[in-house]
């Protein structure tokens, strides 16, 4: 025959199976506020770009209508990428390389055409060469050479330009070379019609990657092929490619073709050298 437990320790040993039973379903919703499925994720992000959408709106409706017009280029320009970064970023008021520049009308007007690595150094472009140059860029990534062919006479827009800083690269790493050198051509021809000093940008080294059918040699080659061109056109050299391989371990990100901020401020400075050599003399 069993001994008779207490009644008290059966109560006891009930509430704590109850507490212990609570804390486990408890402990498995999920925070409060957090989506519990995919399509709560989506709504909850749907709700957000709807608010961000609503802000960009109301905060272009009150800008000047010169900068209303450079945020319309933008909108049919930047694509599904970057274009809900540009907002997010405007509405946060930060700066971007994508900033309406208010033109000093006493300072000669430098247009940066490029990719992602040509946006990444244009602010610290801008910065070298504050209070010597009114510093654009393109409203775009401006990708590979058909992209160029197809975007340029946006890119240059109404305004008349001193310098245009450009390259087209890593987007090409692809392009047959006959095909890369003849729309690089067609794109010089274009703008020099502007009347601009060109100034041709290197592309920057890129590492191996089978999986994104990239190779370093792909940029080699192109930059050879592109310093024949330039040599026959008479377009001045800014050899990016020559400038940062050295620094490459400390300023590129890893197994990446984008740097770091030293990476940015130092292209950024090379830059505005090279600019700063092409401007026109006082």
């Amino acid at each position: 025959m069993h001994p008779r437990i207490p009644s008290f320790c059966l109560s006891s040993f009930s509430l704590l199976l109850t507490t212990l039973l609570f804390a486990s379903l408890h402990a498995a919703e999920p925070p409060k506020g957090e989506p519990t499925n995919a399509a709560e994720a989506a709504a909850q992000k749907a709700k957000a770009d709807a608010l961000i959408e609503e802000r960009y709106q109301a905060l272009v409706a009150q800008l000047p209508p010169d900068q209303q017009a450079w945020e319309r280029v933008l909108q049919d320009q930047l694509g599904g990428f970057y274009l809900p970064l540009h907002k997010r970023g405007k509405v946060a008021g930060q700066s971007s390389a994508w900033d309406f520049v208010q033109d000093d009308p006493e300072l000669p007007r430098v247009l940066l055409i490029g990719d992602s690595v040509s946006r990444g150094y244009t602010q610290a472009t801008r910065n070298a060469l504050a209070g010597k140059a009114n510093v654009h860029r393109a409203p775009a990534n401006c990708g590979p050479t058909a992209s160029g062919l197809k975007n340029m006479e946006v890119w240059l827009g109404d305004g008349k330009w001193d310098v245009i800083h450009f390259n087209f690269g890593i987007h090409d790493r692809n392009t047959p070379i006959a095909d890369y050198t003849e729309r690089l051509e067609q794109l010089i021809e274009r703008m020099k019609k502007t009347g601009a000093k060109l100034v041709w940008a290197s592309t920057t080294p890129i590492p191996d990657d089978p999986a994104k059918k990239q190779s370093a040699a792909s940029i080699v080659e192109r930059n050879e092929a592109a310093a024949e061109l330039m040599k026959k056109h008479g377009v001045a050299m800014n050899d990016l490619f020559t400038a940062i391989t050295p620094h490459l371990a400390e300023m590129q990100n890893p197994n990446d073709v984008h740097f770091n901020a030293g990476g940015y401020d130092f292209l950024g400075g090379t830059v505005a050298g090279a600019i700063e050599a092409s401007l026109p003399q006082p």
